[in-house]
């Protein structure tokens, strides 16, 4: 399958976006791996996070239209916002992926979703955070809040984003602020209400 894909890939995307994927798929194992997470799941949604990445505008639309996606504003004006949810419908149509949290995880790796799974923070911090975005402190802050808390990363990561939409004055999609809402006060209740850590031998080690 990973073959097909690489194979797929090769003949839809340019090799510098073949890159990034791959750096995306290596990045969202790893944190698969630090949260206890499906490795496979995280590795075949961050493969496969971008496939309709270079689909035209009105492709990208049309096919979103088709499968009856809600289509925000922003969307008609943007329809490139649509590439992660038409991605996955790449997925499931060309490539048969019938896994509902894979698919949701490819879908969800731009705007997010509030209350999304952990594999989908997984690929949507990975996409974000990968290091070919760059070596800046604010970028190695979130890279490494992402190894302990990916609800607490999740949203401080889009506040980065957006702060850069803003910045550029571009729309803002109100799914990504819809996000960033929801992790926000996710993070804040689990910070403010601690669940209760279970004694381990871990836990005894100096």
């Amino acid at each position: 399958m990973r073959q097909h894909v690489l194979d797929w890939l090769a003949d839809n995307v340019p090799e510098s976006r073949i890159s990034h994927i791959l750096r995306v798929e290596q990045m969202a194992v790893t944190l698969a791996q630090q949260h206890g997470l499906d490795e496979a799941k995280a590795a075949q949604a961050g493969l496969m996070h971008d496939l309709a990445k270079y689909f035209k505008p009105q492709r990208l639309l049309e096919m979103a239209q088709k499968e009856g996606l809600a289509i925000d504003p922003v969307d008609e004006a943007n329809p490139h916002l649509l590439h992660a949810d038409v991605s996955a419908i790449v997925a499931r149509n060309v490539f048969g992926v019938v896994d509902e949290e894979i698919l949701a995880a490819i879908a969800n790796h731009t705007l997010g979703r509030p209350g999304m799974s952990a594999i989908s923070c997984v690929v949507f911090l990975s996409d974000s955070l990968e290091p070919g975005r760059g070596d800046t402190p604010e970028l190695n802050t979130l890279r490494q809040t992402s190894q302990h808390h990916l609800h607490q990363a999740v949203w401080m990561t889009c506040d980065y984003t957006l702060q850069h939409l803003m910045e550029k004055r571009r729309l803002i999609h109100p799914r990504a602020i819809a996000t960033r809402n929801w992790f926000l006060q996710s993070a804040q209740h689990s910070f403010t209400h601690p669940s209760p850590e279970p004694v381990s031998a871990s836990h005894l080690r100096p």
